[in-house]
């Protein structure tokens, strides 16, 4: 007989089978027969923890903006040099999208039921909010030549995105925090920012 797991427990257990399966089959596909499946359970014990399946999806999508939050947070810490904020911002959200792999595909899944309209509503909120973030480090460490500071931005955020559809494509996020490193390391040498000490 399968042990009872405390309430929260399950909980999680099923947000996380929501966003593997996510990531595996598409968000538009994920069916609560599909998490009882990964899981184990019967429907009805999906159903015990979460009545609806949007309930699913807001818990879900309410632990992704948690995340892309506390990133943006940590990220911006007042007394951290802005050079490693904007780092911290952009590695941090690679390694959030590394766990759950499934948050650039929410964002941009086509939703003919409009049942992800608000997860992708949120979550592109808490991206702008990410956005803005790394404008304000932008903004402290003032490029120069030239550069507007909101092609700055858009230039790094395009590290994030090149490796995001790398990621839809190849479907392997194990080399994303890497490979982000290394390009925006090239990134930043290329842009010449004054309160860089480099």
């Amino acid at each position: 007989m399968r042990a009872r797991k405390p309430s929260g427990d399950r909980k999680a257990e099923i947000l996380d089978a929501t966003l593997k399966l996510a990531f595996e089959v598409g968000p538009d596909h994920v069916t609560t027969g599909k998490i009882a499946a990964q899981l184990g359970l019967t429907q009805p014990a999906i159903y015990k923890h979460f009545p609806r399946k949007e309930d699913i999806w807001q818990a879900a999508t309410e632990k992704l903006c948690a995340g892309i939050s506390e990133n943006t947070r940590i990220g911006t810490q007042p007394d951290r040099p802005p050079l490693d904020c904007l780092r911290g911002l952009v590695l941090g959200h690679l390694r959030l999208v590394t766990e759950f792999p499934a948050l650039p595909e929410i964002m941009v899944t086509r939703d003919p039921t409009g049942r992800l309209t608000d997860a992708r509503r949120r979550i592109q909120a808490a991206m702008n909010d990410l956005r803005a973030a790394m404008t304000l480090c932008l903004e402290k460490l003032r490029p120069v030549g030239g550069l507007r500071t909101e092609d700055c931005v858009t230039l790094l955020f395009g590290v994030i995105q090149s490796l995001v559809l790398r990621l839809i494509v190849s479907r392997d996020p194990s080399q994303l925090v890497d490979q982000g490193e290394r390009l925006l390391d090239l990134q930043l040498s290329l842009l010449k920012l004054e309160g860089d000490p480099q």
